[in-house]
């Protein structure tokens, strides 16, 4: 069966204003790359639903989903935080984000989907239990495990964060729940500046100084995201696919390449066949230079779905 692409036409009508590098052509960029490849013929394509509000809160508080919805502008923007913000767009947007995710982990769990790619906007990996942050206002990643763990009954999910900047908002939602495991790595010293001191159980957090580069990143994947994948033999694993660290991407500096991508992705499609039945469902979050954004989810991509 063929993996899911899963998008939405609402996704682009949601922008911050001009310049804002979290803009709508982040997805033209992706979707031109994955059709010049060819890669879209290994893929179905879906429409992404809209989330319900009952699946919003099983990651956030039903005061904060409240709140979101409320505040949409009727014209102009709203402003959330000083780099985010809303415009009229917005939630029917991120309401699809979500639903993708929610989308997703019913297809690759009931349908034989084998994996699949949301390709989404607004992000969601900052968004925490109570707070809508970097460019993010629901976790769409943390949306879709608590759906895959309280709607389908699966007793141990992995999420593997790749994004430059730490995954504080799925950290705060998913943090203690022994049934996830939580792997990161991100660049110190980046916004949100958190990560390095969890105390978190269910945490694998690694953050890598500027400009480490892909052997680091390499290391950091072989000592201490395998072994604990290995040890905790996850039934479904959830990706949140950053591609901020590429070293073209002015947003971080850790001066990854494709090959980082490709090669990371290959090496989680390796742990999902040994324990989940390769059941992988990837999320895009961050990357923002268009051309590097382009190439890097098509790596990711091409390993995701087996089209080497």
């Amino acid at each position: 069966m063929l993996s899911a692409y899963i998008t939405h036409a609402d996704c682009a009508r949601h922008e911050m204003g001009p310049d804002h590098p979290e803009c709508p052509n982040r997805l033209t960029a992706i979707n031109d790359h994955l059709l010049v490849k060819g890669l879209l013929d290994y893929m179905h394509s879906y429409d992404a639903p809209l989330a319900t509000f009952e699946q919003l809160c099983r990651a956030h508080s039903p005061d904060y989903v409240q709140e979101i919805l409320d505040a949409s502008p009727k014209e102009g923007y709203t402003r959330v935080d000083p780099d985010t913000s809303m415009n009229p767009f917005t939630v029917r947007a991120a309401l699809r984000a979500a639903g993708a995710a929610v989308q997703a982990t019913d297809l690759v769990l009931t349908q034989g989907v084998p994996t699949a790619f949301c390709a989404v906007r607004p992000p969601g990996h900052h968004a925490e239990r109570r707070t809508a942050m970097g460019f993010c206002f629901f976790n769409n990643v943390a949306v879709g495990i608590r759906h895959a763990l309280e709607h389908h009954g699966l007793e141990r999910v992995a999420l593997i964060d790749f994004d430059v900047h730490h995954g504080n908002g799925s950290e705060d939602i998913l943090q203690n729940d022994p049934r996830v495991l939580m792997c990161s790595i991100f660049e110190t010293g980046l916004y949100p500046f958190s990560g390095e001191n969890s105390t978190a159980g269910n945490m694998v957090n690694v953050g890598l100084p500027p400009r480490s580069g892909g052997q680091a990143f390499r290391e950091a994947v072989e000592s201490r995201w395998l072994p604990a994948l290995e040890a905790f033999k996850p039934q479904l694993i959830y990706i949140s696919a950053g591609f901020d660290g590429h070293r073209e991407d002015d947003m971080g500096n850790l001066g990854l390449v494709e090959a980082d991508y490709a090669w990371v992705t290959h090496r989680l499609m390796e742990v999902a066949k040994r324990h989940c039945q390769g059941r992988v469902i990837s999320c895009l979050e961050g990357g923002y230079m268009l051309s590097s954004l382009g190439r890097s989810a098509g790596v990711h991509v091409k390993a995701l779905i087996g089209a080497d």
